[in-house]
């Protein structure tokens, strides 16, 4: 990846975390800080740039030269071919970065999907084309480009994979129901917070782990994962774990009950039921430990909360036209937005453009907050690490056009 040189964190920001954004972020930015660029006959509320404290600062994270891939055992194929390229949104405020390194993407592709096979049988042979097509090598890879090796960049790939077949044979796409979703996300979730019982029971409960693909899968990434991270980030993980599948039943309840939140409530459910536990274990993947004390500060818990808010309504952006043709009525941003403001289709779509970019913006200012009030290396390393996150996402909805194709709105 380019490394054209050092951008310092702005004047205004004390010196020390000037000179410690210089030293241990190491910015190298990919690209310029960007706008997917709008059309003329946008609405007045897309905002035509970044502004604002910290917009200029905090994309921490335009990453160093990647570490060498470890060495394969042999030639790595792809494991789907290449998507095409995709167009971002217009509108959206986002940092262009490059392509996650090719031969780390093929080896974590290979390794993921024998993992998958293998280890978990995780999904019958019918299923493999939306597996490849997810494309979480490329995902992983791209989200977590300063991972010393492959076996780092595979803790975060199990646990994602994980936690999307939880989500799809529970709640969505592979017989999953809202019904009963609350039993089945209990049993689920001891597979990452194990139950203490008596000896009478406990085998049964350990059996029960192997019950499915879901738990199955929960199970074994969990073990990669706590073998390779402190207590504290595992606990930390746990802990954004039941956050989701609290967001998980509180949609279900929803679709129990027909209910259309208003869109404050669905910002609230989605601050739950989104992206936090990846980018919360940054530090992890990256080889390190952002302190517990310091994790738990109420600044950087606002800095993680923001970053999973913004990352999940990008999904909601680009998943748009997937969801509209999916049976049922499945919420997300746009859909509320209309529906709750009596918006048009479109209107509520490029209004929900708005609420991402104000979202993006308030976590660069709260990370650049964070760099300039604990200015300490592991402080400003898991700052750059959770805006990667948040760059890396991007870029793998944007080129996924496996899964996602834009609306025709402008």
């Amino acid at each position: 990846m380019p490394d054209p040189g050092l951008s310092p964190l702005p004047a205004h920001l004390p010196a020390a975390a000037a000179r410690l954004g210089a030293d241990v972020l190491d910015r190298a930015p990919a690209g310029p800080v960007a706008e997917a660029p709008a059309p003329e006959v946008a609405p007045r509320w897309i905002p035509g740039g970044p502004s604002g404290l910290g917009t200029a600062s905090v994309s921490f994270a335009r990453p160093a030269p990647l570490p060498v891939p470890d060495a394969p055992p042999g030639p790595a194929e792809p494991s789907a071919p290449p998507a095409a390229r995709g167009r971002p949104i217009p509108g959206l405020y986002f940092h262009p970065v490059a392509d996650p390194d090719p031969a780390r993407v093929d080896e974590v592709s290979r390794r993921i999907k024998e993992w998958a096979l293998d280890e978990v049988q995780l999904y019958p042979d019918e299923w493999e084309g939306q597996f490849d097509g997810f494309s979480v090598g490329s995902y992983m890879v791209g989200c977590h480009p300063d991972a010393p090796t492959v076996d780092h960049v595979m803790l975060a790939t199990r646990l994602m994979v994980a936690e999307n077949a939880v989500d799809d044979c529970y709640c969505e796409d592979h017989g999953g129901s809202p019904i009963g979703l609350g039993g089945r996300l209990l049993m689920a979730h001891t597979a990452l917070d194990h139950l203490h019982t008596t000896p009478e029971y406990a085998p049964a409960w350990a059996e029960s782990l192997g019950s499915d693909a879901p738990r199955r899968a929960y199970r074994s990434a969990m073990d990669y994962f706590v073998r390779a991270a402190s207590p504290s980030q595992a606990d930390r993980y746990r802990h954004d774990m039941a956050r989701l599948h609290l967001g998980y039943l509180a949609e279900a309840a929803w679709a129990e009950t027909g209910h259309m939140p208003e869109v404050w409530e669905y910002l609230a459910m989605r601050q739950f039921n989104n992206f936090r536990p990846c980018p919360t274990i940054t530090d992890t993947v990256g080889g390190y430990e952002l302190p517990a004390d310091l994790h738990a500060r109420p600044e950087m818990q606002r800095v993680i909360a923001l970053a999973g808010n913004a990352t999940t309504i990008v999904n909601d952006l680009y998943s748009y036209t997937k969801e509209l043709s999916s049976p049922g009525v499945h919420l997300n941003l746009p859909v509320v937005l209309a529906e709750r403001e009596k918006l048009s289709e479109r209107d509520a779509y490029l209004k929900a453009i708005e609420v991402h970019n104000d979202l993006m913006r308030a976590f660069e200012a709260a990370a650049a907050e964070v760099a300039a009030t604990f200015a300490v290396p592991t402080v400003l390393r898991f700052l750059k690490g959770v805006a990667t996150w948040v760059d890396g996402n991007h870029h793998w909805h944007q080129t996924n056009t496996f899964r996602y194709s834009l609306p025709d709105f402008w």
